[in-house]
């Protein structure tokens, strides 16, 4: 890549820098009217607009927050596919290796504001979980679950991969009717629902949105569920009683890894020595932040912890792992429909919100279809039992009998600027 002789001499700096940092990457940038040229061996994959100087140093002192920012509020503008601009810069600054001191000092602060305390989780809970369930209705199944699904076939709909994503986690567990189960982290509660009708357990779910739980019982009373299934408006740190099976699907990412002893112990409290469980959460390979505007301005609080880090939840009390399963290209699969169904209902989401909250979701959708498709997120299902307990599977036919091997899919759909 190279830079015309034309750019003025701080337009030009700031332009060499940039690509200093990205390398010869097949995207045009322009600022103030001038541009980069890239590579010529390749095909032109998009072009970025940058409104001002301003903008471009902020890229280069802390490109994580200032892409999703300037993106957002239009002083960054793409023309071409979002995800494969998102994926090749992805792959450029993955080569550079560490980020800078900005971007890291920001991390820490934002670790330290939302820290997951019992009023810090309510607080994050709240500004991402609470916008409203006509705005989660636009794009999500008709069950409202805001986790990853499961694709039997590459031909499942959304709604159906989600109901076989609650019958995979059911058989995981081997619940049996008339067993009684603690969920934490219930979303709108469609898990705890599903458990009760389809397996005949007493259910109890505990929740910190107060829009969800409302949604929730409203629900439950309408199948005619209620005296078998109990939504508590509360913080899981405050969960009671005995239990014979506990799961939790999509919370443990809000938990922080420093109160995961803490989670260990209310997990024993609730299944003691001799009951089972599941978790099922976002992850990593290896211990990472979430990325910063991420946690800024959509997830505050979030962190996908490593497998080693989450023993620290079994290992006090000598809880055994039975089984563990990677859904990463689930979720990139999950989070493609999502988009899709996102940017059908755009202009109903800007009605909603404004056009910046529209952009900044795009952007957050896309980004983390790519971070499963390239491996940077994972999603974990793990299966655990007490010390003490008797359960265990023999072998995984119960999951998955009578289900076809479907035929590798990738594809990618076009996200235009």
């Amino acid at each position: 890549m190279r830079l015309p002789a034309t750019a003025s001499v701080p337009d030009r700096w700031l332009l060499s820098r940039l690509l200093r940092i990205l390398g010869p990457i097949p995207v045009r940038f322009v600022l103030n009217g001038e541009a980069t040229s890239p590579p010529a061996s390749s095909p032109l994959l998009s072009t970025v607009r940058i409104r001002d100087r301003r903008t471009m140093a902020g890229l280069l002192l802390d490109p994580e927050i200032t892409f999703g920012d300037a993106y957002s509020d239009g002083s960054i503008e793409v023309e071409g596919d979002l995800v494969s601009l998102l994926e090749v810069v992805y792959r450029a600054m993955q080569e550079r290796g560490k980020r800078g001191w900005c971007s890291r000092l920001v991390s820490r602060w934002l670790d330290f504001q939302q820290a997951n305390t019992s009023s810090g989780s309510r607080r994050n809970i709240h500004e991402h979980y609470d916008l409203g369930t006509d705005f989660f209705r636009l794009w999500l199944d008709r069950q409202l679950l805001y986790t990853c699904a499961y694709f039997p076939t590459p031909s499942s709909t959304l709604d159906e991969a989600q109901e076989a994503k609650m019958d995979l986690v059911c058989r995981k567990l081997q619940l049996q009717r008339g067993e009684t189960v603690v969920e934490a982290g219930c979303g709108w509660g469609a898990l705890a629902i599903h458990m009760a009708r389809q397996y005949g357990v007493r259910a109890r779910a505990f929740n910190i949105s107060h829009d969800q739980i409302l949604y929730a019982r409203r629900r439950a009373a309408e199948e005619g569920l209620s005296g078998q299934v109990e939504f508590i408006e509360d913080d899981y740190r405050n969960i009671t009683g005995r239990y014979d099976a506990f799961v939790s699907v999509g919370m443990l990412e809000h938990v922080g890894s420093s109160h995961y002893p803490e989670l260990g112990n209310v997990i024993s409290r609730a299944i003691g020595r001799s009951g089972r469980g599941l978790l099922h959460f976002i992850g990593r390979s290896r211990p990472a932040a979430l990325s910063s505007w991420i946690r800024k301005r959509i997830f505050p609080g979030a962190y996908p912890p490593a497998l080693r880090e989450v023993m620290e939840i079994f290992e006090p009390s000598g809880y055994t792992v039975l089984d563990v399963e990677n859904l990463r290209l689930h979720y990139a699969r999950t989070l493609e429909v999502w988009l899709e169904r996102f940017e059908r209902s755009r202009q109903r989401v800007i009605e909603m919100f404004d056009p910046q909250f529209a952009r900044a979701w795009r952007l957050y959708l896309a980004g983390s279809m790519l971070a499963f498709r390239v491996g940077t997120l994972q999603l974990y299902q793990l299966v655990f039992a007490g010390p003490q307990s008797q359960w265990a599977p023999w072998s995984r036919a119960q999951l998955y009998a009578g289900q076809p091997e479907p035929e590798p899919r990738r594809t990618w759909i076009p996200v235009m600027s």
